[in-house]
């Protein structure tokens, strides 16, 4: 038997890997968290600051799933598809708004192109599962 488990969301869509995360012992491994509806649509077409609401909602349903909450998280990675520091400040408040005072350590980057049409932000997360 492996010692790593694949998890699927059963409350999120499953038209997208976000919705999996992978354990390893107490380890939690999410794939991107991204900006899609119930549907696999990707809510808010333009706005980062929605988008990075619905991700973060999105994260917390996953984390949910495989035992995890955000402050169980030791890192995550924000990705913003924008050259402008505006867009990237702007989800950066919004991820850090949904963390509280859990302050884990985090990348931030602007990138050219995500998976998805009209897709502007996406965060990925390593957390560890309460014992």
């Amino acid at each position: 038997m492996s010692p790593v488990e694949l998890l699927r969301s059963p409350t999120l869509t499953d038209s997208a890997p976000y919705a999996c995360a992978a354990r390893a012992g107490d380890l939690v491994l999410t794939a991107g968290a991204c900006p899609l509806d119930a549907a696999g649509d990707v809510v808010a077409p333009g706005d980062v600051a929605e988008q990075a609401r619905r991700v973060m909602a999105n994260l917390v349903t996953a984390l949910a799933d495989a035992g995890c909450g955000l402050t169980d998280v030791a890192r995550t990675t924000v990705y913003v598809a924008s050259s402008d520091r505006a867009d990237l400040v702007a989800a950066w408040e919004v991820v850090r708004a949904a963390f509280g005072e859990h302050d884990a350590p985090s990348t931030l980057l602007g990138v050219a192109l995500l998976g998805y049409p009209d897709q502007l932000v996406e965060v990925d997360a390593i957390a560890v599962r309460p014992s």
